[in-house]
């Protein structure tokens, strides 16, 4: 696997979980990245290698392991194990796009990069995309072809993520929480999550606080304009005890692909009230399992956080048992793990067939 860095972030987490989790079914798995991050020794302590490539040196280290398979993660990573196979025979290439729109820093334009998806795009075996959104984008874009192009949704770990009262109860009491509404939003403090917009939509709260996991480059910027009701607890590695200790999860985001703290959130048994960002309506079931709001809209946003408070406790908990369910149902690492091993084969056996051909 190769993939920019190993930041702890939505696609970074994914890109861990699958390592390992493919690793546990008997497949030799190294990853590469080109900068280092908190999930390197993560994945060190679960038996997988990881190499920091510099400069050129992801051609002498695929020389060296001649794989099977490079799979590619993110913009970057993709185009770099494109490019690698004109110079290094590799039997199969897949490309993962994270996003609807793998846009670089506070740039919310696509045309360059899809100019530069497109130009490599016979290079890649598969284009996999974690929700059809992102999928129907690109294809529409022509980015990518349709014919190369799958979709492979995030998977989560539902044993990990899961509803815990012990749990519950010992968090709560270390976030000094009675028995007040409790938010939780958590991700990167960065500008496509859009944090103004929730912190919007908090003020219009009267009941309730917001917990804010999570660190980025808006950190300072969001802490000025946050109201009283919002606490804001940093980098944290203790996500699904701050799930169970919630009583609903917010996201704002104006760009996402298939967000997995809502997969998490959802597998947690937490209620979700979210932006209708690229795959976020195929991860949350609009009045099933939370409310799905267009972006970039606080009154909405307001209008749906205040309406899922104010839901009677049986209501809340149907909603819950149904976030559970379709997490679990459709999005549980397990089973994705095996989506992307029935890739994997075909793709192998295809590549054989291709080598046996005159």
């Amino acid at each position: 696997m190769l993939i920019t860095g190993l930041e702890r972030g939505g696609a970074e987490t994914q890109a861990a979980n699958l390592a390992r989790s493919l690793g546990a079914r008997g497949w030799e798995v190294t990853v590469f990245a080109f900068r280092t991050g908190a999930l390197e020794p993560e994945l060190r302590a679960g038996a997988v290698p990881v190499r920091v490539l510099g400069p050129g040196h992801l051609l002498i280290h695929l020389a060296r392991l001649q794989p099977a398979i490079l799979h590619a993660h993110l913009f970057h990573a993709n185009l770099a194990a494109r490019l690698a196979r004109l110079l290094c025979p590799i039997p199969v290439v897949v490309s993962t796009v994270h996003s609807v729109a793998e846009t670089g820093s506070r740039s919310r334009g696509n045309r360059h990069r899809d100019l530069l998806y497109r130009a490599t795009d016979a290079l890649s075996d598969a284009t996999v995309f974690v929700s059809s959104a992102s999928a129907g984008r690109h294809i529409a874009a022509r980015a990518v072809s349709k014919r190369r192009s799958r979709v492979i949704p995030n998977g989560v770990d539902t044993a990990r993520f899961r509803p815990d009262p012990a749990l519950r109860a010992k968090a709560r009491a270390a976030l000094g929480l009675g028995g007040e509404f409790a938010w939780l939003t958590a991700g990167r403090l960065m500008w496509k999550k859009n944090y103004p917009l929730m912190l919007k939509a908090m003020a219009r709260q009267h009941e309730g606080v917001l917990f804010i996991a999570g660190d980025g480059p808006d950190a300072a910027r969001l802490r000025q304009l946050a109201g009283p009701n919002v606490r804001f607890l940093g980098a944290r590695d203790d996500i699904p005890a701050l799930m169970n200790a919630c009583d609903g999860f917010v996201l704002s985001s104006d760009v996402e692909g298939l967000p997995m703290v809502l997969l998490e959130a959802a597998a947690s048994g937490l209620p979700q009230v979210a932006t209708a960002a690229g795959g976020v309506p195929e991860a949350v079931i609009h009045e099933r399992t939370g409310y799905v709001v267009p972006t970039g809209d606080a009154a909405a946003l307001a209008a749906a956080i205040e309406r899922l408070a104010a839901m009677p406790p049986e209501a809340r908990a149907s909603m819950a048992r149904a976030a559970r369910e379709h997490a679990v149902t459709r999005f549980d690492l397990t089973a994705v793990t095996s989506e992307w091993e029935d890739l994997y084969r075909q793709m192998i056996e295809a590549a054989r067939f291709a080598a046996m051909e005159p």
